[in-house]
Formats: structure tokens, sequence, C-alpha cells
């Protein structure tokens, strides 16, 4: 009844990191039925009911006693509730995953959030599951089943074998991937390593002065004890599909575009006019390039990373900057090398370098929202990263940025933790991210395409 969690996966444990859906809604919700159709998508998703217990010399997934299982939680409350969430995190040892409506007083106006450790999820797999969620719901309220019913059927609808003697976990990543030889993986690394040590990146400092007794500025106030606060940027329909338009004329990505603008505002947060070396973390998915394709319904992170360093001053040209991002990550891609960074990811605890970047730049593209029964609207769709440790004593770290297209909109979250950086701070960087890709859109002429560039 239990399952061994890989290296890749062990390492999620100690970050204590989760993945925070949520959907404002108006309209009117049945809590019975939200309640039965989070039931369902649970027992469909053994990982949602489990919990992370000592195996050994590593960590294994444990299903919950029936009475130990989450169950969404109600409760009424107004805007505050949203920073609530975002500021509660799972427990230690506790289930995996937490479900929770709020609800204004007067009943037509809600708030759903759905937080799932990031050891058993990514992106992908966290707005799949809360899509199939309402997806139940949807079937229950319109008349399609029965509310006692429900758990049921999405037992029914779980993996092959799922089964009271086995739950149907499914195969960590690191398991599905090609063959390889371990001296090429080896030789990987080494080269890897050698360049982290080359190229050391420069990092945002912190706004906010340091605890006590860490060389906080004279005179200045301490940073206290901090909370997540999230910054965030958004693009209407038409900004956003004249920024796709501006990529493909260039033959570039909007991630490029989005990391490029990223870099530049980073760089202005650091001293001088110079060239600077920078980092740009990018996850890079899995799912479409294993053989064969890995859904986005099974609950694993299928995800790597690729970490490359520019050279970016004051005034480097954000075009050939996005362009520089763009044809390294697509050579990564090309190359396979994506598998030989998930293999060498257990490396990271000795090497942290391997993952260290000025900005962390996600990319889930364009995805759905969920599908609502009519009378219930969703108002917004949000994915936002959150963990419980930020270190305000390094006095600076990676700025992140978590861009995602919900309904056509591209909308980037700058989580942050306001012991590190300020709240003005992030409006700030927000601010001038925002001017980088109004510049992007509001070009006359289309932008020249790469001739075989490298």
């Amino acid at each position: 009844m239990h399952r061994a969690l890989c290296p890749v996966e062990k390492l999620y444990v100690g970050q204590r990191s989760r993945a925070v859906l949520s959907c404002t809604l108006r309209g009117q919700v049945d809590a019975g039925a939200l309640s039965a159709a989070f039931d369902a998508v649970a027992q469909t998703h053994p990982t949602l009911r489990a919990r992370i217990a000592p195996d050994g010399q590593g960590f294994a997934l444990h299903l919950l006693t029936e009475d130990e299982r989450p169950r969404l939680i109600t409760r009424t409350g107004g805007e505050e509730a949203y920073a609530a969430e975002l500021n509660t995190p799972l427990p230690v040892g506790g289930p995996l995953s937490r479900a929770v409506l709020v609800s204004a007083p007067e009943g037509d106006r809600h708030l759903f959030v759905l937080v799932v450790d990031h050891t058993v999820t990514d992106g992908h797999s966290s707005i799949a599951v809360h899509n199939t969620l309402w997806d139940h719901y949807r079937a229950l309220v319109e008349g399609g089943a029965d509310k006692g019913e429900a758990a049921a059927a999405g037992s029914a609808a779980g993996v092959p074998g799922d089964s009271a003697d086995s739950p149907g976990w499914p195969r960590p990543v690191s398991r599905l991937l090609p063959d390889a030889d371990p001296a090429a993986t080896a030789a990987y690394l080494e080269r890897r390593v050698e360049e982290v040590r080359r190229y050391p990146v420069q990092l945002v400092p912190y706004d906010v002065p340091r605890p006590a007794g860490t060389g906080a500025r004279p005179g200045a106030e301490p940073a206290g004890d901090g909370h997540i606060e999230v910054c965030r940027l958004t693009l209407d329909e038409e900004r956003t599909t004249r920024l796709r338009r501006t990529a493909r004329g260039a033959g570039l990505s909007v991630h490029s575009l989005v990391a490029a603008s990223l870099l530049t505002t980073a760089r202005r947060r650091l001293e001088g006019d110079g060239p600077r070396t920078l980092g740009c973390l990018s996850p890079v998915d899995l799912r479409s390039r294993l053989s064969p394709p890995l859904p986005a319904s099974v609950m694993v992170p299928a995800v790597t990373t690729h970490l490359q360093t520019v050279d970016v001053a004051t005034d480097t040209d954000p075009t050939a900057l996005a362009r520089t991002v763009h044809i390294r990550l697509r050579d990564f891609i090309a190359r396979a090398d994506q598998y030989h960074e998930m293999r060498i990811t257990p490396e990271i605890p000795r090497n942290p370098a391997l993952q260290l970047a000025t900005v962390i730049a996600t990319n889930m593209g364009v995805v759905p929202g969920p599908r609502l029964p009519a009378g219930l609207h969703a108002t917004d769709v949000r994915l936002v990263p959150a963990r419980e440790d930020y270190f305000p004593q390094a006095g600076r770290s990676p700025v992140m940025a978590c861009v995602v297209s919900f309904g056509g909109r591209l909308a980037i979250e700058f989580p942050h933790f306001t012991a590190c950086f300020s709240p003005s701070f992030m409006r700030a960087f927000r601010d001038d991210v925002l001017t980088g890709l109004l510049a992007f859109t509001d070009v006359s002429e289309p932008l020249p395409a790469p001739a075989n560039a490298r």
C-alpha cells in the first residue's frame, strides 16, 4: 500500500513546495456536489489521498486511512481568503492535497482553491486534476450522476489495476526515460558542473533588510516574519494575441520574449551599466517528449529544467536577448539533453549551482480553464507556486515568474516573500516587465527572423 519516491521526487520533499490552483466563481455552487466531485477525483488519484513517510534512506507515499483522507473544506469569507490559503502549507506527514471552497455571505461569489504538493504533481497535472474535478461537478449538478455514487464512479475511472490491494500508483518519470549510456550522463554532469563554475550568475539583492545579526543596513528596520504575496501581470486577449504574433513573425517563442523582459528587468536591479552574467532557468515539460507520451492526467512531477547564462548590460537589445534564449533552449531540446538533465537532478543538493538562476521563467503555455455548468461562471483562474522556506538571511535570490494563459489571456504571477522582496519592489519589477512586453506588442514592423543563427 505504499510506493517509494524516486531520487528525483525525493528532492521535492525537502523543498516543501506546492501548486496552488484557484478559480474565482460567480453564481451558485452546490457544496455537496463539489465535495462528492473532490472525493471522486481523489479516489482516482491515490497521490491526492496519500502522505509522505520515511522509508529506509528515502521516502515513500503511503495511503491515508478513510478517516485521514482530505475532504472539501467549506467556509464563509471574502477577499482575504486567497492570501490565507496561499500562506497555509500542507502539513508535514499529512495529506498531499487540500480543497477549499470559500463563499461570500451572499452565496453568489466564491473562491475555490486546490493545493497539491509538488512531490506528486507539476503544473500540467495540477491543472488537469483541477479541470477534471469541475467535470465531475458539472456531471453531478446537471443530473448525470448521483452524489452518493460519485466516489465509486471516480474509482472506476481510475488507472488500470486500481483496487484495495493496489491503488494504482503512477510510475515516476525518472523510470520512463529512454535508455542512456551511464558514461554519457557522467560526461554531461561534468560539463554542467564546469559551466556553472566558470560562469557564476548574479542574483537580485533583496530590498528588505536582513534579520538582525546578518548584516542589515545600519538604522534599517529588520525584515520581520514575512508572508507570501503575489504580484500579478496580465495582458488582455488583444495584447496577448499581438505578443504571439510578434513572436511567431520573428521565429521566436512567447517564452523567449517573456524571459528577455525578465532578464533586462533583473539587470536594472544590479549596479553598473556593463555586462553582468545572469541566469535564466526554464522548466522543460517531459510529458510530450516521452514515448509513449505521458498524459497530463498522470499525477507525477514530469518536468526538468534548462539553465542558460547570458551576459546582459543595461543597453542590451531585448530582441537579441530573446533570440539567444530561444535558440539555446531549442538546441537543448533538439540534443535531447532534457533526459540527461533529469538524470542528474539528484546531484543538485551537492551542486546547487546547477539550478541557480537570476530568473526562473516557467511557462505553461495556453491551457484550458474549467468547464462549468450553466449559471456558474469562472471570472478568474490562477496557478501559483508556493513553498515554506524563502531564506531571507541569504540576502538575494532568483525571481520567480509563473507564466500561464487561461482563456487566451497571458498572466505572469510573481510570488514573493515579504521578508525578502517588498510588495513595492515587486510591483516595480512587474511594471518594468510589462513595459518590456508591451514594447514587443507595439512593434510596427515585424522583428527580423533569424538566419540560421546559433
